[in-house]
Parts: C-alpha cells; structure tokens; sequence
C-alpha cells in the first residue's frame, strides 16, 4: 500500500487563503450597528440578523406596494428602518425605476418612527438619513484629507424640511397621579412622590426618571398618549394632522421593562403597552419581538396574556427557547418571541418553536380549551391531555405558596434586621432547624428555640416534608433543580425554598423526591415554568401519586424505570417518550 505524502505547501496555501477569505467576508459584511452595545434602561439593541428574521415572515406583496407606511413606535439603532429601505428599494425597482426617486420616496414617504430616547433618535437618523440632521446640506467644509468636516444628510440634505424628518424625537413626560387622579405638583417631595404613579407606565413618582438633572426620562412617547387620542395625535406628529393617513405596517423592538428599584424579574413590563397601543391603531400588519414571559403571565401581564392568546388574528409566532440565538449579548429570562399580526386573519397560527439544535413547527390556537396560558410545544399539549384526562389531584396542592414560615431569605445572615431573635449556629436541644442560604450563598441549617416567634406556622411543621428550591435556572424546559431536601418534623424554612407536604411517614417523603427527580415530573413543571422562579402554579399539571406504596408505581426501582412506568401508566405514544428523553435533563 502506497502511503499518500502530505503536501505542506499546499495545506500552507489552503490555510492562508481560508484567512484571507474569511478576513475579506468580515469586511464586506462589516456593520457598524453591530459594535454597538446596550446603553442601559433596558435598551435591547436589535441585531440584524434578527431584524431579518422578523422582514422575512411578512408578506411578499409588503416589498411592492409604494403606498405602505411603515411605522417603528420605539427606534434604537435604525437598524429595522435600514433594512427595511433596503428591501423596498429592491422591492419598487419596477414601480419608480428611478433610483434616487425612489430612495426619496421611501424615505420621505413610507418610514415614521419615534424615538426611544433623545440620544437613539439621532443613532436612528445617523443610520438611515446619514446625519443626525435629515436637513443637514453640504456646507463645503473638507479636512486635509479631503473629506467633508461636518457631514450632510442623504439627498443633500434637500429631500426633508427639518432636522428630525419622519425619524422622530420624544417630547413626552410622565404623568404622575395619585389614587385619586390628582396630578403631582413640584411642591410634593421625598417620600410624599411614592404616593403618585405615572398614569402610563406606572412608574413611581419618586423614581430615578422622575430627575430633572438626567437627560433622559424615559417617558415612551407611544405609550404616554391616551389611547382614543392615539390616532390623531400621530396624525398631528407625521402628517400634519392629515385625519386620512394611518400607519399601514408597525414593527420594532419595544423596551422590555422599566428597572424602577428592582432586579430584572420584579421589574415593571412594559412592552405589553406598546402591543396594546400599536393594536388599538390597528394596522395591517404588527410584527414585533418581546420576551416569551408574557406566555404564562406574570407581574401586570395577566390581562395582556389572557388578551393575546384569544386573538386569532395572529399568522406566525415564532418562540426561541434560547433567547441568545436572537440576542447573542443578552441573557433575557425565559426566552423571546416574535409574531406577526394579520388584522384580517382569522384562524390557526403557524407556530416555530426553536430550541438549541432544532425548530419544530405546530398550526393550532394559542388558546387550548380549559387552560389560560400559552404552552410553548405541541408535544407538551398532547402528554398534559393525557394525564389531565385521569382527573388526579395536582402537586400544586400540596406545594406551600413563598415563604412558608413567613421568614424573608436574609433572616439567615440577620434575622435582627426583621425585628427577630437571631438564629443559632449550635444545636438546641428539643429545638427547631432551620435551612437557608448563609455566606457564599450556601444551604446551611441553624436552630430556634421552641419559643421562637416564627411568623407563621406551616401545618407540615411537624411532618415530614419535602423543601425544594423557589428559584432555579432560567425558564428552559426539563431544567434541573437544586437538589430537594428531605425535611423531618421540627425543621422549617426560609423563602428561598418552597415545601411539599405535609407527609406522614419518611418513605412517602423519600419518594416524592424520586419523582421530582424523574424526567415525567420534570416536562409537566415545565409547561408553565419559563423563568427561575417555580411559584406554587408551576406544579399544577403534575399529577398527585401513592406514594406511601409501591402500588401504581414500584419506587425502589432507579430513576429511569420510574420514568418507564409513568410513560406506560398515562400512555404517552413513543413521540412523545421521545421528546421528553430528549429535553429533559437526567437527573441523578
């Protein structure tokens, strides 16, 4: 046999043309927009290739219609308003053969946005109209090295009469009311603000936004105008109060939330008003990108969810799973989502689900009979009918609300500070224990007489039970949690775990953690689960079992024969096996 001999030379060549090509694409595909980064307050920067994604799931016949007015209600970067000339100007090539007609009219007379904040205004005009300025003409002025010192705008600067053109700058404020609708003067300060909301976004009236010395405020102005005044007020603001002309086409990227003293979970939502405000203006087509936590509720979005998922006008949805794949730079709690909006559909929705190695697509509802959340996979739906058609009672009934002694996850480090005895690091005799998170974050047990004020008494205090992490992971499906503790009678808890229970012997305990462990146990957790909170609902499609026998389901055998037996007791088809041992992370 003839050994091949390795030509260096040539893997040399290979290897620097590879380089040299890759370097090259770089350059070509280079964009600025790219480079830059969040500037806080939630400002989610769009990237492209995202912004592509949501223009490819609109209609083909959107590119060819010259007469479409297309509307971003919270700008950022330009990114949606570039991308979109570009298509139309490819898009109306037959219709104004003319190039520069044609890019003057889709400039002048198809893109409108507002700004999100001062400072995105003039990024968003910098991008689309080449100057911060739209008016801004050549004025002559050339460094040495031959360029233009000051810049000018597209067209010279000739094709708008002001300096903002259709790229809009926010003029709004907040608008602070208390209880009764009574307006906050300048004479009420400190902790009298607290008193007073903003009518529109909700924020406190003592907020960080609510400061004259900071630039920006912050008061969206899409969403700080009454909704019946919506119409005329964008009429008055694009079109000269035109009453004929309304907005065709409204996409973007909505600011998410407003952090007003909270982490990003207990942030106040505010994206569900900008959907609210862009329907109520009901164009053709609504396309936008949100996070997917609206699909369960949560803080102040139980309405908008109820709302979204009965509306049958929605044509797509697509659902990432993992929100990195649309925001490389952003870690956003339970995915994202995008959807187009027909306002003259009525019927299924085409449904892409996208996980980290696969998308897989459903057509139904968002709103399955008897259930008032959106479940995010088809395959979900099918094993939760089967199982609810056994009528069993659910885990959630036996799963404690937050803070199930009343006891606030600090008390562990200062229960002084809550105006309670300090807890002891040595054991007392005929005491309770206690378990939470001390230093470092780690699960320590410390110990209370038995005249310990506890705030309030669980009735598994003197049961054995189960405590089981409150927060864990990021909202995927089949997540693991922290390892559940069995607890024996006298041992409590702080919020930082939730308890199961009460049980009446260790066994029944013993076993309801086998099944926590199962991968069953963990799919059904995670139809309502989407963010790192498990709340006392995530449960409630998991059904009861015996856990007191071996009966129904024989649990001394190993974590997977337990799985075996609830695939084979609720009849899940081997799709459906299938999915769950492909999602769901094993747990030892």
């Amino acid at each position: 046999m003839i050994e091949e001999k390795k030509n260096e030379a040539l893997d040399a060549e290979n290897e620097y043309r590879t380089a040299v090509e890759e370097a090259y694409d770089y350059v070509e595909n280079f964009d600025i927009l790219e480079t830059i980064t969040n500037v806080g307050n939630d400002e989610v920067f769009t990237p492209r290739k995202t912004v592509d994604m949501m223009l490819n799931c609109l209609p083909e016949e959107v590119w060819h219609n010259p007469n479409y007015k297309w509307f971003n209600p919270a700008t950022k970067n330009g990114v949606f308003e570039r991308e979109i000339a570009i298509r139309l100007d490819k898009g109306l090539e037959d219709i104004i053969p003319n190039i520069e007609q044609r890019k003057k009219h889709i400039l002048q007379n198809m893109i409108y946005s507002l700004g999100q904040t001062k400072f995105t205004s003039n990024v968003a005009r910098r991008t689309v109209y080449y100057c911060s300025d739209a008016n801004r003409k050549c004025d002559g002025l050339k460094a040495p090295d031959g360029h233009y010192v000051n810049g000018y705008a597209i067209g010279n600067g000739t094709w708008f009469n002001n300096k903002e053109g259709n790229i809009k700058t926010p003029n709004t404020n907040h608008t602070f009311v208390d209880d009764k609708d009574r307006i906050m003067s300048e004479s009420n300060i400190g902790d009298e603000r607290k008193k007073y909301k903003c009518k529109y976004c909700g924020i406190s009236g003592a907020s960080k936004y609510n400061d004259k010395n900071q630039r920006e405020t912050y008061a969206y102005e899409f969403i700080h105008v009454d909704q019946l005044n919506l119409q005329s007020y964008l009429q008055n603001r694009f079109f000269g109060g035109d009453k004929t002309m309304k907005f065709d086409i409204i996409i973007g990227n909505p600011p998410y939330q407003l952090s007003d003293g909270g982490a990003q979970a207990s942030a106040k939502p505010i994206y569900n008003l900008f959907i609210e405000q862009a329907k109520f203006l009901n164009p053709k087509y609504l396309c936008m990108i949100i996070p997917s936590r609206w699909m369960i509720g949560g803080k102040g979005l139980d309405d908008f969810r109820e709302n979204m998922i009965n509306d049958k006008r929605f044509r797509e949805l697509h659902d990432f799973i993992n929100p990195k794949t649309c925001f490389p730079n952003n870690d956003i709690k339970g995915g994202v989502c995008y959807f187009l909006w027909d306002k003259d559909y009525d019927g299924m929705c085409n449904i892409y689900t996208y996980t980290s190695n696969e998308v897989r697509k459903s057509i139904r509802y968002l709103k399955e009979e008897g259930i008032d959340i959106f479940i995010r996979d088809e395959i979900l739906i099918n094993i939760m009918k089967k199982v609810m058609a056994c009528s069993e009672d659910t885990f959630d009934s036996i799963v404690s609300a937050r803070k199930p002694y009343g006891l606030e996850a600090e008390t562990m480090l200062s229960a002084s500070k809550y105006g309670l005895p300090e807890f002891s690091t040595e054991k007392i005799a005929d005491g309770y224990e206690i378990l939470g998170l001390g230093e470092k974050m780690k699960r320590v047990w410390k110990y209370l007489p038995l005249n310990y004020p506890i705030p309030k008494k669980s009735p598994c205090l003197f049961k054995f039970k189960v405590f089981i992490a409150e927060a864990y992971g990021c909202g995927a499906i089949g997540e693991i949690p922290s390892t559940p503790v069995l607890s024996t009678p006298r041992q409590l808890c702080t919020e930082t775990f939730l308890e199961i229970g009460p049980f009446d012997t260790r066994l029944e305990a013993e076993n309801v953690i086998k099944y926590i462990k199962t991968k069953f146990f963990r799919a059904l957790v995670g139809i309502q689960k989407q963010t790192q909170h498990t709340t006392q609902k995530v449960y409630r499609f998991v059904p009861i079992l015996d856990f007191s026998s071996n009966k129904s389901i024989d649990w001394s055998q190993p974590i997977s024969n337990i799985d075996k037996q609830l695939f084979s007791k609720y009849k899940l088809s081997n799709e459906e096996i299938e999915f769950i041992e492909k999602h769901i992370q094993e747990m030892n």
